[in-house]
């Protein structure tokens, strides 16, 4: 079983470009994302919350000494809970923004994240959904900054925006990429994952903000991109010698990605891989208990929860 050190750096904001700050969260493991904040023309727009009470209240406080206004707006990268908790902390001054499919996502799962790990202190959080939606493209201005929101496809789940800064080149990618963690397409695709990656490599971004992990440069969507075609060649042989998914990852172990957090993930990934191998569509429906629970027996136990 993997155990995190008990020690671990504090949440912090980093400037990226000018006006442009990551919010990252270490280790970026289960339930540690990252966040991002633009401050352009006196108005300010954050772009995702966190999974908890107490973490989004220290969020809070760190765009407020940025800032002396609150956001006027926050995205919502996709449904999941560590993203999307802490809208509430926001919504009295802040739009909450999202793809339409994030919010009907989120509107279904409600707190069901709570329950996974019930130890973890979560606090006052509840569902604030979003109030503004779109379907392709949408566009922020802020000041002289733009912010292209994209829905590119099916990727991490089948409803991602990423964030694109085409002035200050700086791509807020949610956890379509990841920076030092396993990539996870529980709900949504592996060849998804790797067609909207390649969309993002054609933007040639010079800072990539990842939804979990250190802030990097383009190299963080090849790696990932490496990572999932990894994923499909152990899919093919797996299903060439008759294995189960949970039996290719056994077999395969750690791995050339063994420096990846949350390596557990590999098992829904690779039940991806086999469905889309045998025909299937980016993202249909797979039954997501039993998913999480084969990863669950894979790591010998729940997997470890920041939060």
């Amino acid at each position: 079983m993997t155990l995190r050190s008990p020690v671990m750096a504090e949440p912090h904001l980093r400037e990226v470009a000018e006006d442009v700050y990551a919010y990252i969260q270490p280790d970026g493991g289960w339930c540690l994302n990252n966040a991002g904040l633009i401050t352009s023309g006196g108005r300010s727009a954050l772009i995702d919350t966190a999974a908890t009470e107490a973490r989004t209240r220290a969020l809070r406080e760190a765009v407020a000494a940025i800032t002396t206004r609150a956001p006027r707006f926050v995205v919502n990268t996709h449904p999941h809970g560590d993203h999307t908790f802490g809208n509430r902390f926001f919504a009295d001054e802040a739009v909450i923004v999202s793809h339409e499919g994030t919010r009907a996502e989120m509107d279904l799962a409600q707190l069901h994240l709570t329950g996974l790990w019930p130890e973890v202190c979560w606090g006052d959080v509840s569902v604030e959904l979003p109030s503004l939606t779109y379907r392709g493209v949408l566009t922020l201005h802020l000041g002289d900054t733009q912010a292209e929101l994209m829905h590119l496809g099916t990727a991490h789940t089948r409803n991602d925006t990423v964030v694109w800064l085409p002035r200050q080149r700086v791509l807020f990618t949610g956890d379509v990429v990841m920076s030092g963690a396993t990539p996870f397409c529980l709900t949504g695709s592996i060849s998804g994952s790797l067609d909207v990656i390649g969309h993002l490599r054609s933007l040639n971004p010079e800072s990539v903000v990842s939804g979990h992990g250190p802030v990097g440069g383009a190299e963080l969507l090849d790696e990932t991109a490496g990572y999932l075609r990894y994923v499909q060649r152990l899919a093919a042989d797996g299903t060439a010698a008759g294995l189960t998914p949970l039996e290719v990852a056994r077999e395969a172990g750690a791995g050339p990605y063994a420096g990846l957090l949350d390596s557990e993930r590999l098992v829904p990934n690779l039940h991806r891989a086999y469905a889309e191998a045998g025909g299937a569509e980016p993202g249909h429906w797979m039954d997501i208990e039993e998913l999480f629970s084969e990863m669950v027996a894979f790591h010998g136990g729940l997997p470890a929860c920041g939060a």
